[in-house]
């Protein structure tokens, strides 16, 4: 058309020009639902609230404990101003969202200086092919611990079929452990080389008490994500049955579940139907493998009940590893079902790539000068003053080296390091998590999912590849490896960056047990990786550096 413009007289020139110009007054009222830019102001404050029951300073965002849920669709663009009122520098990381080509948005101190108090950045990243059930976080200090979480739901575009009927409600449920203490006490607590205490309770939407109400006879979507600090939960609902359709942005085979277990950093989406007599149901979530089981519980309530919530709370598992493990090997990919994109999640044939490099990491936990450290193949991580994705940008020495790690658990003393792996892009690997702790562990890695092909107990052998599943593994973002076990994972390392691999478990994440993967080639090309963003804060030895 514009060329047509272009080609016709003076006259069509300045109708073009009259358009366009027009196009641009009107430009709000005409973007539509499938306007591919969606623009946020977030403010970070201090709050009082009383989850458990005691007031307590909390993150607040815009006033909302937890978070403002975001609603977005595939491939939108999400340009979000988040605006720092606390005392500390802040920041927050998109939970799953795998920042394509874009790992400078990824919200770590790996790639991003934290915002200073009462200082702002925009976030600029796109929901690139995904669909599914996602949180945010902030990724400084303990401020977890304080709240500053939220859902993040990415919806199918609407040419893109998914693998059930939509259902009539859909409803976000935030669970996870609670400290009544306050998260600078907690942080000055680890800093001193102790450990955190027991959790005082389990909240659902940041509230001991909730009600969730439908309609008899309709289909409800649950997606339950955990965003505790530190324990796993197992979450049902009484005289219910659970169909899982969805985790991390998979969709799966549609089992049935009397419960699910959700470990921490975890998300996963079930269809529930309201086909019980007309009453109130609980809806609970208690801890997995602790000595004193901690409950939440919350209401699901029948728009035409008249009988409020009775009986016991239904009982659920507690130390049972191997019920556990059968349990996720059961979650297996729908290979015929689409994800964000039209072709099926069945035609890439994982299984049949050749492996590029095996990574065995094994999680540690001791005493370093007398204080409680926890490190990966006896390297303790620790964060440098300047973002490694930084320095490996303005080729800043001194910042990280890449032989601090080493691709295999070694029996040497532990030290301190900001260790980083180094890959190409486009390898195909293969991580093996090494657990030989009596703790159950929880593993998550920035800018990617991966399959989940094998679990076991004791020791990792090249000959437990046998017992893989190489045809219909799910993808997902965080994993879960079991006390003295181990679990392995295939990553298809097609996104270019400096990605954080960390345990989920906050404690130990902050305390060393973390690393980063750098997925680099040595062409430079805006097809591989987006440049550094104008606004790009700076700090360390990259202040006075120019993006």
């Amino acid at each position: 058309m514009v060329a047509l413009f272009l080609a016709d007289s003076m006259e069509k020139s300045v109708l073009l020009h009259v358009f366009v110009g027009v196009v641009a007054l009107l430009g709000i009222s005409l973007v539509t639902a499938d306007d591919p830019y969606r623009y946020y102001t977030w403010t970070v404050t201090y709050g009082t609230v009383s989850p458990l029951g005691v007031p307590q300073q909390v993150i607040l965002i815009n006033g909302q404990f937890p978070g403002p849920r975001l609603d977005v669709v595939t491939n939108n663009n999400i340009i979000l101003n988040l605006i720092n009122k606390l005392d500390q520098p802040f920041l927050i990381t998109w939970n799953g969202i795998k920042q394509r080509k874009n790992s400078w948005q990824d919200g770590v101190l790996g790639t991003n200086c934290p915002i200073p108090p009462n200082s702002n950045y925009t976030y600029k990243f796109q929901a690139k092919d995904q669909i599914g059930t996602f949180t945010y976080f902030p990724s400084t200090l303990l401020h977890k611990a304080a709240g500053g979480f939220g859902g993040l739901n990415v919806y199918e575009r609407p040419k893109i079929p998914i693998p059930f009927p939509n259902p009539d409600g859909d409803f976000t449920l935030l669970v996870g452990d609670w400290f009544k203490t306050n998260h600078k006490t907690l942080q000055q607590s680890l800093d001193s080389g102790k450990s955190l205490p027991f959790p005082d309770g389990v909240l659902i939407n940041g509230q001991a008490k909730n009600t969730f109400s439908g309609d008899q006879g309709k289909t409800y979507m649950f997606r339950i994500s955990n965003v505790g600090l530190s324990t796993s939960l197992n979450f049902r609902i009484q005289g219910h049955t659970l169909k899982l359709v969805e985790v991390e942005g998979s969709h799966t085979i549609q089992n049935i579940y009397d419960s699910l277990d959700v470990h921490v950093g975890q998300s996963v989406a079930v269809l529930v139907t309201l086909n019980q007599p007309p009453k109130d149901y609980y809806i609970v979530a208690s801890t997995r493998f602790t000595r004193r089981v901690l409950t939440a519980s919350a209401v699901l309530h029948y728009s035409n009940s008249h009988t409020t919530v009775s009986g016991p709370l239904p009982a659920g598992p507690t130390y049972q590893i191997h019920w556990s493990m059968q349990q996720a090997r059961t979650f297996r990919w729908n290979l015929t079902a689409s994800a964000a994109r039209p072709n099926p999640q069945g035609s890439y044939h994982y299984g049949k790539i050749p492996l590029t490099k095996t990574i065995v990491l094994a999680n540690s936990a001791l005493l370093i000068n007398g204080k409680q450290r926890y490190a990966v193949n006896s390297v303790s991580y620790i964060n440098s003053d300047t973002p490694l994705k930084l320095a490996d940008y303005f080729n800043i020495p001194g910042i990280f080296n890449v032989d601090s790690i080493q691709t295999l658990p070694s029996n040497g003393s532990t030290y301190l390091a900001t260790s980083v792996i180094p890959s190409s892009l486009h390898d195909f690997i293969e991580v093996v998590f090494q657990n030989n702790e009596n703790a159950i562990q929880s593993w998550h890695l920035d800018g990617y999912d991966f399959w989940v092909v094998g679990y076991g107990s004791g020791l990792w052998t090249p000959a437990k590849r046998g017992t893989y599943n190489l045809d219909d593994a799910l993808t997902r973002h965080t994993a879960q490896v079991y006390p003295n076990s181990w679990t392995t994972i295939l990553v298809s390392l097609d996104n270019q960056g400096m990605w954080n691999l960390r345990s989920a478990i906050w404690e130990r994440q902050y305390l060393g047990q973390q690393l980063y993967l750098r997925v680099w080639t040595a062409v430079h090309s805006l097809a591989n990786e987006y440049n550094i963003p104008s606004n790009a804060l700076l700090c360390g030895k990259a202040v006075g550096q120019h993006p």
